[in-house]
């Protein structure tokens, strides 16, 4: 009988002894807290994150309290975006250190739903990095100018190292996904751990959820989490629409 390899465990946060930080990114669509919010706080606790890229964030009233509330259950605070991005939302936990915080609202196509990016840039151990939320567009051509404009921020950011997260709308075939994969790193493709497809949650068909990161940034596992400390199937299904993508990665320090 064959024996098949344990898969590796996703690494802790922590800072190495040079100053780099090994940090946890999570990327989640959290469709407006319509569902369980009660799992969805339990599902985002057990993945343990620094920063959490939301998608669908409450935009319409009382929105402020809507992610305050969100952050308090999820032990985490919040970092930028919300309505005034068009829904994309950044938490993240003590660790960081907010250097500043800007959130980017894409030109609006008529007929179709505003877009936006959160973004930020922190500062985390020795790491100093910008991280962006996004929400791209599901009409091909629109979401396709999204991400050049995305990358184009990102090279505005005027940072060493960077960490892109979101709901894509787009599978990695499509044009959206592959430019920005030709930029940055696809951390599921580097390196595979947990899931791989995001949506729909109860028999997920596509994966149009990623985590990217700039070169120079170490991937040390990426995917839909599973088989974490106080993780279950019933609470990924019952959270939101979506499976969250956790990934684990070392930035180096300096800048």
């Amino acid at each position: 009988m064959v024996t098949m390899p344990m898969p590796m465990p996703l690494p802790d946060s922590r800072t190495e002894p040079d100053g780099s930080a090994v940090i946890r990114v999570l990327s989640y669509n959290v469709r407006s807290l319509r569902d369980d919010t009660e799992a969805l706080a339990r599902v985002i606790r057990a993945c343990a994150p620094d920063l959490v890229c939301v998608q669908e964030a409450p935009r319409f009233f009382r929105w402020r309290k809507a992610a305050a509330r969100l952050a308090a259950m999820t032990d985490l605070v919040i970092l930028s975006g919300g309505a005034t991005a068009a829904g994309p939302l950044l938490l993240c936990s003590l660790r960081a250190t907010v250097e500043r915080t800007e959130d980017v609202l894409l030109p609006l196509t008529p007929g179709l739903h505003r877009r936006g990016l959160a973004t930020a840039v922190v500062r985390i151990a020795g790491a100093r990095l910008g991280v962006v939320s996004c929400h791209l567009s599901l009409q091909r051509e629109e979401r396709q100018a999204q991400a050049g404009m995305l990358l184009e921020r990102i090279d505005a950011m005027d940072v060493p190292h960077a960490v892109v997260a979101g709901d894509l709308n787009d599978v990695p075939e499509g044009g959206a996904f592959r430019r920005l994969a030709g930029r940055l790193q696809d951390c599921r493709a580097v390196r595979p751990w947990g899931g791989e497809l995001t949506f729909p949650p109860d028999a997920p068909r596509k994966r149009i959820d990623a985590v990217f990161a700039t070169d120079g940034i170490e991937v040390l596992g990426c995917g839909v989490p599973a088989d974490l400390p106080g993780l279950t199937g019933a609470d990924l299904r019952a959270a939101t629409d979506h499976l969250p993508v956790l990934a684990a990665l070392r930035v180096p320090a300096g800048g």
